[in-house]
């Protein structure tokens, strides 16, 4: 089992994110916990009025709303009953025993899971702590459920390599439904483990699973309201199907969320710069220069996925890089100079010369150099001389001798290196 526990400003977003999963035929309530009414007897504006009202019992609480979810191996197949005795359980377990709390049983996804909605404010007006619940109470709780409902233990699942699979466009693209699922599983795995610290960075990871975080053109409204769609990509990297904006999800991954992100990435990603620096280094070293191309394949054999950004024209203009190993993504210039879109074009082979066409042409321009480098500076006045037909053996004598006499220069001295004249003192002679 699988908990995931997420605290936000707003009991009815949470409510009615599950609310609206039962009109869409994904969920149901299946549970009210501490409720004066039995579920049946309750209409969902009565659900959500004594979570309100029990909000409203402390209005120091900001951060009043509680969403959990906890999710089941694709293996188990769990009653109601289970469900909500797990629920129960649970709930008791990280410190809500008393608290109402609705549980919805949802059926969006290949796995079996359900999501609790309640509330930080005790009934006698009292705060609930969550700091730090999900690493210490959760994990006590879900153990301790694993062993007396014999459920697949979560550790098991982590020793497993998981791999996200990009979005199947065929199937997403008809519907909203279908395209926000679609979407939300894939954020869902790579908002939260990977570290990219702005919006091109993140989509450098979510366009390789077909979906894109789109902030709109500048004189569009999404972007004057700071808004955030996200988008499904076809294999030609253009939009299709419906956008889905990011307040529609129950997680709310906009712009305030990840600017939140950034900031904790910042920190997060530099211990994995240099892996990153040293395996593109490594693959440039040496006679045998890669074109981009084979760069982009070498990295991709080290778990490091090149991402060029082009215009319609088809000039790069930028680059990034994911290392899927250490789930870390930097812009080239984040990297430095050198690693940059430019500066990586200039280091690479250009495309379609052979590498024995690249080394020939690297020696022609090193030859030049060395004899534009080999060759006596010459003044104005003395190129004639050496050019041929200049006047022969004379011409090169006289040269010699321009070259080899003592620099003749009538200037006058400059003040600092003049020697003082030192005065004679007359000899006066005293007589007396």
């Amino acid at each position: 089992m699988v908990a995931i526990i997420k605290t936000g400003y707003s009991l009815q977003r949470s409510f009615y994110y599950n609310e609206n999963k039962i009109g869409q035929g994904d969920a149901q309530c299946i549970m009210a916990g501490n409720y004066p009414k039995d579920l049946a007897d309750l209409n969902h504006m009565q659900r959500l009025n004594m979570l309100l009202k029990t909000a409203k019992l402390n209005d120091n609480v900001k951060r009043n709303s509680v969403h959990i979810s906890l999710n089941f191996d694709p293996s188990e197949k769990l009653s109601k009953d289970q469900l909500t005795q797990i629920a129960g359980v649970y709930m008791d377990k990280i410190g809500f025993k008393d608290q109402p709390f609705l549980v919805y049983e949802h059926y969006d996804t290949g796995h079996q899971h359900i999501h609790i909605v309640s509330v930080k404010v005790r009934p006698d007006g009292t705060r609930i702590e969550t700091n730090n619940i999900g690493r210490n109470e959760s994990e006590k709780a879900r153990k301790q459920i694993e062993m007396d409902f014999n459920l697949v233990k979560a550790e098991a699942h982590k020793r497993q390599v998981f791999e996200l699979k990009p979005v199947n466009v065929s199937k997403a693209q008809y519907g909203k439904s279908q395209t926000k699922q679609a979407i939300s599983n894939v954020l869902n795995t790579v908002l939260n483990s990977y570290k990219y610290t702005s919006i091109a960075e993140l989509n450098a990871v979510l366009r390789q699973y077909n979906v894109f975080a789109d902030t709109g053109s500048k004189e569009s409204r999404i972007n004057k309201n700071n808004g955030l769609v996200y988008r499904i990509l076809d294999e030609r990297g253009r939009p299709v199907g419906v956008p889905i904006k990011a307040s529609d999800f129950h997680f709310n991954p906009g712009l305030k969320y990840l600017s939140a992100r950034f900031a904790l990435n910042e920190t997060a990603w530099l211990p994995h710069k240099a892996k990153v620096k040293n395996a593109i280094n490594l693959v440039l070293m040496g006679a045998s220069k890669p074109d981009l191309q084979g760069l982009a394949t070498a990295l991709d054999k080290q778990g490091i996925k090149v991402v060029l950004r082009q215009n319609e024209s088809g000039i790069i203009y930028g680059i990034t890089y994911v290392d899927h190993r250490t789930k870390s993504v930097f812009n080239g210039s984040s990297l430095g100079k050198q690693y940059s879109a430019n500066a990586i074009q200039e280091r690479c082979r250009p495309a379609g010369l052979t590498q024995a066409s690249h080394q020939e042409k690297a020696q022609h321009q090193a030859n030049r150099k060395v004899n534009h480098e080999s060759k006596p500076f010459k003044r104005q006045d003395q190129i004639a001389s050496f050019e041929p037909n200049s006047g022969g053996s004379n011409g090169q004598n006289e040269m010699l001798d321009s070259l080899l006499d003592p620099v003749k220069d009538d200037s006058s001295l400059p003040f600092a290196l003049r020697r003082k004249k030192k005065r004679k003192q007359k000899n006066i002679s005293n007589h007396l």
